[in-house]
């Protein structure tokens, strides 16, 4: 089996930059190119598997919508369930909802009343944090419901971290440096920041 650091270094040269995508002066971490390769995926969901073994999390709550590809495989490898947080109006029956600021506008995210238990310990994924609006968001909708949403865990981290404040680590496997900016990479990293 390769190294972690080998394993990390693969997921990151897959992962392309676009720029100027939504809006100019934007550079996307496009994870579209992770998924075309099955040995790089496979290893994405592997090392966050692996870090949360036996932490007894009991829900994953995936962000729509590259959440829902992160989220339900690591669900299945630690035995827990799978929570969708979607976009306004695509959850039937009964949802709570929270507004949150983007780097290039606003949203909103719901999630259905009752998903997550009182006490149950909750990981959120998605594929990037940039701003860390949607990981606020994310951690106000799971709030009281959950007794541990310490961790927010995507591939790729942005250059932005820091606009927002909150009770969470944060598990990224890559990290880019000037997100908004020119599309050079930064260092890998495997580790709670």
């Amino acid at each position: 089996m390769a190294s972690e650091e080998d394993r990390i270094a693969k997921i990151a040269s897959t992962i392309r930059v676009i720029p100027n995508f939504p809006k100019p002066g934007i550079m996307f971490q496009d994870i579209t190119t992770l998924l075309l390769d099955p040995k790089a995926f496979k290893d994405t969901i592997d090392l966050f598997a692996e870090r949360y073994k036996g932490k007894d999390i009991s829900v994953v709550a995936g962000v729509e919508a590259r959440g829902f590809i992160f989220g339900p495989p690591v669900a299945l490898a630690l035995g827990a369930k799978f929570v969708p947080m979607r976009k306004p109006n695509k959850l039937p029956g009964e949802v709570i909802s929270e507004e949150y600021s983007l780097e290039y506008g606003t949203d909103k995210m719901e999630m259905h009343v009752g998903a997550v238990q009182a006490g149950e310990r909750a990981v959120i994924m998605d594929d990037l944090i940039a701003t860390g609006g949607t990981l606020c968001a994310a951690i106000k909708l799971l709030g009281p419901r959950s007794a541990w949403r310490q961790t927010f865990v995507c591939p790729c981290k942005g250059g932005l971290i820091g606009k927002y404040h909150w009770h969470a680590s944060l598990l990224s496997l890559v990290r880019f440096e000037l997100c908004f900016q020119a599309s050079s990479r930064g260092r890998s990293v495997l580790g709670v920041c």
